[in-house]
């Protein structure tokens, strides 16, 4: 018996790979507004840059909520001197923030289905 043939996946588009990386880069300036606006404008017509849309506005929102969190620590230790500590905690998770969305946007510019690990799916 011959084995089953297994379809290809579907080839994504030029323009859905730019669109894609978009969704990641305009996330590094501006915050979840331009992931927001890119996938409720082609949410519906490409599978693609909804997905990345999608991950791109979790992973903004996750990072939103990670540094409030972070924020209100801080100035609640800073009444008894230590708050400061959590500086430098805040700036790098900022750096590795930036360096994720940079590695997501290449993947989507790639044509791969990525993934933001640690991420709040609420989106």
């Amino acid at each position: 018996m011959p084995p089953a043939l297994i379809p290809p996946p579907p080839l994504v588009s030029e323009d859905d790979k730019t669109m894609g990386m978009l969704c990641h880069l305009l996330a590094i300036f501006t915050g979840f507004l331009g992931p927001l606006i890119l996938w409720l404008v082609k949410k519906d017509s490409s599978a693609f840059v909804s997905h990345h849309g999608r991950e791109a506005l979790n992973f903004q929102i996750t990072i939103f909520l990670v540094m409030i969190g972070l924020m209100a620590m801080a100035i609640v230790l800073m009444f008894v001197f230590v708050g400061f500590l959590l500086i430098p905690v805040i700036l790098i998770l900022q750096i590795l923030a930036i360096v994720a969305e940079v590695m997501a946007a290449v993947a989507a510019q790639r044509g791969d289905w990525h993934r933001y690990p640690f991420c709040l799916r609420l989106v």
